[in-house]
């Protein structure tokens, strides 16, 4: 997420079924485009490069991926925005099997058609709830999946019903042995809700990271943190020294940092989730 930006008329824009608008503008920032709905920023592409990854906490999740076994990928993105995460998957591992959910058709037309993927891209789009979308994936998804991310947000809050016990034992049997989940969690001072999540995700996929800027991490402004989950020991041994070095310095936290992490925060089910915290509209402004 990143900055509020004045309504125009001038760029394609859609009206979504919930009632907000969402628009495709020139990146002020850098190439490429941004997805902005409802003054929100939720995805940036760069056609020309699929490889360019912006928003910080996507970067992130990119050197997670670069992290897995050499080859084509099969992955099950749920919000994919753009489809800043497909395309680069597609980008960097031809090849590669890709299903993406999104609830808001109005919003899959617009960027089909004013940021089409490449020809032959192997991404299959679906409309639809992500939590009833992974129910209708085929059979032959389950099980099979490498990768798994779930980056679903309503405005600027993923909803409740997406942050269960329930909800991750779903991804969880989509995964292979070794696959690993992506989670984008954001969260303000004090990471009750990041706290929770990973409590919740230990359950099911007890191999975490969590990988954020430190001063995010500490608890210290409200920003993105990214789970990484699986039931197999994580591949990422070299990401400290990446995400150190990288434009966006972070770092991970594993073993008895992710214990200290969520030391107290209780497991979320169906009967008691809430959504993720609604950021402070200044957050967005530069």
């Amino acid at each position: 997420m990143g900055r509020t930006r004045a309504r125009d008329t001038e760029h394609p824009q859609a009206r979504l079924d919930h009632g907000g608008i969402a628009r495709i503008v020139p990146s002020e920032f850098t190439t490429g485009f941004e997805l902005i709905v409802d003054d929100t920023p939720q995805s940036h592409v760069d056609l020309d490069d699929p490889t360019h990854l912006h928003f910080e906490y996507i970067v992130r999740m990119g050197a997670v991926i670069d992290q897995l076994p050499a080859g084509p990928l099969t992955a099950v993105h749920l919000g994919a925005g753009a489809l800043t995460i497909p395309r680069y998957i597609e980008a960097t591992r031809p090849g590669s099997r890709q299903q993406v959910v999104e609830l808001e058709a109005p919003l899959a037309a617009l960027v089909r058609e004013h940021l089409p993927l490449t020809r032959g891209a192997a991404i299959r789009l679906r409309i639809g709830d992500a939590r009833e979308g992974v129910r209708r994936l085929p059979p032959a998804i389950v099980g099979a999946c490498d990768l798994v991310v779930s980056d679903v947000y309503s405005g600027a809050q993923t909803p409740a019903h997406l942050t269960s016990l329930e909800f991750y034992r779903e991804l969880a049997e989509l995964l292979t042995p070794g696959g690993v989940l992506l989670v984008n969690v954001a969260d303000g001072p004090g990471l009750a809700f990041a706290r929770r999540q990973v409590a919740t995700i230990a359950e099911v996929l007890p191999e975490i990271g969590v990988l954020a800027d430190t001063q995010v991490l500490k608890g210290r402004r409200f920003g993105n943190l990214v789970i990484a989950a699986s039931a197999a020991p994580l591949p990422t041994e070299w990401l400290p020294r990446m995400l150190a070095a990288g434009p966006h310095p972070a770092k991970i936290a594993q073993g008895a940092e992710v214990t200290a992490f969520v030391q107290g925060a209780r497991v979320v089910t169906d009967a008691d989730a809430v959504a993720s915290p609604r950021p402070d509209a200044s957050l967005f402004l530069r």
